[in-house]
């Protein structure tokens, strides 16, 4: 049991102001395994000052040069990779990430973005001499946003986290940093480790709490930008603040993306098995780029259907702590009830079960769903069109890639999406035509070094890439 009586506040673990706390369950047990504090508003007024004064104060982080506080970002990364084991058993346990994913991605990944943007920063000229259309220049200068104000979700908490606070720092912004309260325990060990790594007090600030919290950190006075993970509904509410007080705002937002499966696609589970699974149920389905709606050529159509509805058959349900799982719990009773609504929708709606439907027999206690399949999926249905974020994915048929194409962009979102091919120059020309912001050929795999972008439905902004250290700048320009 983790009891923490403490939240992460100008540097150092202070109490809050309130008595209440979160409890946090597991789970695979259903069990309480910590708690942590619940805010109150004053504890959020106190956050944002800290950082506004170490955004503010003239020597402060803003005025590092950018090789000090690369090396600071580098001991950051360092800290956190020696918690990596730890860090991975607590999110696996509090949002049912099978532990072999926790531990190659949301607990490695933070510390590679930390050194990505640290690398990135000492090669970034703050500011340019441009020759002006009057004969003049100008000099046109690159400044940190100020401070930030970051949301993040429970799905993969580490490295959607890192995705903010990397290139917010690496830019010489100061931020605050709001976890969900479904997965809290992990970011002790993210402060304890920006504790060690020396962070100016202020500089990174940890405020768990829910939807109150999260309102009043976006809507507070103090705060110069808003970067929002969720869903789409959450992403409108909190787009709408930021543009009544004109505030830059980056958010990732739901997906339902579509999964091009091309007539000459290879469909042996020895050859595609390890590329399909992740990229349609990886996390358990609670990922929002997943290909989860599968569009398949009519001329191979029972080939796919028979192809997807065995490799969700052969899937290991199970504890997400045991290292044999490839899909374990979803990460509430909440979320579960939501995903079985969404099946008992796609059967009275019409479409085929093929695989899965109901709870694993052997788990009696977790929020288990097992891996699910639908098949002759109208692309119109509310399983197709809806983001469920669970295991289950739908299959529909197409006639030629103009049709293919055509029914992946039939959605409100435009967030992930891949093509499955044996010809690349096909795939790639395919791929040109999705409405997205990103897609894979024959996986998905995104890239540190890439931009990684939203449209639709699914968001605005960019992360990763140079384009995601832009994201934290504002520009000046200074006519001489």
């Amino acid at each position: 049991m983790i009891d923490h009586p403490y939240v992460f506040i100008g540097g150092q673990w202070v109490r809050t102001h309130s008595t209440e706390v979160m409890a946090v369950s597991s789970a695979n047990t259903e069990q309480v395994i910590g708690s942590v504090p619940a805010p109150d508003p004053v504890d959020v007024d106190t956050a944002v000052r800290a950082a506004r004064v170490a955004f503010d104060d003239s020597s402060g982080w803003p005025h590092w040069e950018p090789a000090a506080r690369a090396e600071v970002l580098r001991g950051f990364a360092d800290a956190l990779d020696k918690r990596s084991g730890e860090i991975a058993v607590r999110v696996s346990d509090q949002n049912g990430m099978p532990i072999t994913v926790a531990r190659a991605g949301d607990s490695r990944m933070p510390g590679q973005v930390l050194r990505y943007y640290a690398d990135l920063i000492l090669d970034d000229v703050g500011e340019e001499l441009r020759a002006s259309s009057s004969g003049g220049n100008t000099l046109v200068r690159r400044v940190p946003v100020g401070v930030v104000a970051g949301v993040v979700p429970w799905n993969y908490p580490n490295i959607l986290s890192a995705m903010k606070y990397a290139p917010a720092l690496a830019a010489g912004c100061t931020t605050v940093l709001k976890p969900s309260p479904e997965t809290v325990l992990d970011a002790i060990l993210v402060a304890d480790a920006a504790l060690e790594a020396g962070l100016p007090p202020g500089v990174l600030n940890i405020l768990p709490g829910g939807g109150e919290i999260g309102a009043r950190l976006v809507a507070h006075p103090g705060v110069d930008m808003v970067t929002l993970t969720g869903s789409t509904a959450a992403g409108r509410q909190v787009g709408e603040v930021c543009g009544r007080l004109l505030r830059p705002v980056n958010l990732e937002l739901g997906g339902k993306s579509a999964a091009l499966i091309l007539d000459d696609a290879e469909l042996d589970l020895q050859s595609v098995g390890a590329q399909l699974t992740p990229a349609l149920f990886g996390n358990n389905g609670q990922t929002c780029f997943l290909s989860s709606r599968v569009l398949a050529p009519r001329s191979r159509y029972d080939e796919v259907v028979d192809t997807i509805t065995a490799l969700a058959q052969s899937l290991t349900v199970g504890n997400s702590l045991d290292l044999s799982t490839q899909v374990g719990p979803l990460v509430s009773r909440q979320q579960r009830d939501r995903v079985e609504g969404y099946i008992a929708k796609g059967r009275e709606e019409g479409a085929r079960l093929v695989a899965g439907g109901g709870r694993p027999a052997e788990q009696q206690r977790g929020w288990f769903v097992d891996p699910t399949v639908f098949a002759d999926v109208d692309n119109s249905s509310t399983i197709a069109q809806e983001e469920i974020f669970g295991p289950v994915v739908t299959i529909t048929p197409y006639t030629d890639d103009e049709d293919a194409v055509r029914l992946a962009n039939d959605s409100e979102y435009g967030l992930g999406g891949t093509v499955w091919t044996t010809d690349p120059e096909r795939g790639l020309n395919v791929a040109r035509h999705i409405e997205s912001g990103t897609v894979g050929l024959n996986g998905y795999r995104p890239d540190l070094h890439s931009p990684m972008s939203a449209i639709k439905a699914s968001g605005l902004g960019v992360k990763l890439g140079p384009e995601g250290l832009r994201a934290y700048q504002g520009f000046r320009s200074v006519y001489l």
